[in-house]
């Protein structure tokens, strides 16, 4: 059995939300109420990130994706739906090549990369790394200051401004502590979708992504015909602080539940 630690809430067609590379369910906390008003919503903290111990080995394909799977499935949930951002939309693409879930929505899927893109995200998450093992009164002072908080999660979110001293310290608190980070991003330069969905697929990218660059979207479109392409206009690399509202209409287009309650 797979233990990870997730938050549940709402009813209907189940829906897993998968995180990225170094952050925590809480990232979905904006989008997880609108969701909840027509999915059964399960966030989860992906091996050892989050609240959740590592567990396995850190490959993308072979170990994420599979205990996402026997995690769900332990749950009971039947082909579930799937979102994912960065690193959790490439599990979700992952999973709908495997034929495991119902439909996949991938904001900003980490795989569809040059190899300088790729150095420039893995870099800039080692050095936001870095930053986290401040000493916490040092960390807690930047995370107070507006400025601080525009400058390094600028890259991350196209509004900023709309995060709060506590979100950013936890953040940063989670991104210290997370023990799978080094070895899931060390794996990580080797990955690249391989397979194809088999379900309902959708990508989408914030126009303003400064971590995965919005012209990979172009790349994504290329590999991923049959799937559907989305621009989210003026959000970053992780949309959901910036526009919930959107981000949940594209997950439920997706889903085929927008409009139900």
């Amino acid at each position: 059995m797979v233990t990870l630690a997730y938050h549940r809430q709402g009813s209907g067609p189940p829906l897993v939300l998968l995180h990225g590379l170094g952050h925590r369910r809480q990232g979905w906390d904006p989008v997880v109420p609108l969701l909840a008003e027509r999915h059964d919503v399960v966030a989860v903290d992906l091996p050892g990130f989050g609240a959740s111990p590592a567990c396995g080995g850190a490959r993308w394909r072979e170990d994420l994706s599979v205990a996402v799977a026997e995690f769900t499935a332990d749950l009971g949930l039947d082909r579930p739906h799937v979102a994912g951002n960065s690193l959790g939309g490439a599990l979700a693409l992952e999973l709908a090549a495997a034929g495991q879930v119902a439909s996949a929505t991938a904001l900003a899927p980490a795989g569809f990369w040059t190899t300088w893109e790729r150095r420039w995200a893995l870099a800039l998450l080692h050095t936001l790394r870095s930053v986290a093992f401040l000493p916490d009164p040092v960390l807690g002072a930047a995370a107070r200051s507006a400025r601080v908080r525009t400058l390094a999660y600028g890259l991350l979110v196209g509004r900023p401004d709309r995060l709060t001293a506590e979100l950013v310290l936890a953040d940063a608190l989670a991104m210290r502590s997370g023990p799978a980070f080094r070895a899931v991003a060390r794996h990580g330069r080797d990955y690249a979708l391989r397979g194809k969905p088999r379900c309902p697929v959708t990508v989408a990218w914030g126009t303003h992504d400064r971590l995965l660059l919005h012209r990979q979207a172009a790349r994504a479109r290329a590999l991923l015909p049959d799937a559907r392409h989305v621009d989210l206009p003026g959000c970053g690399h992780s949309p959901m602080n910036d526009d919930p509202e959107l981000v949940a209409s594209v997950i439920c287009q997706t889903t085929g539940t927008e409009g139900r309650r």
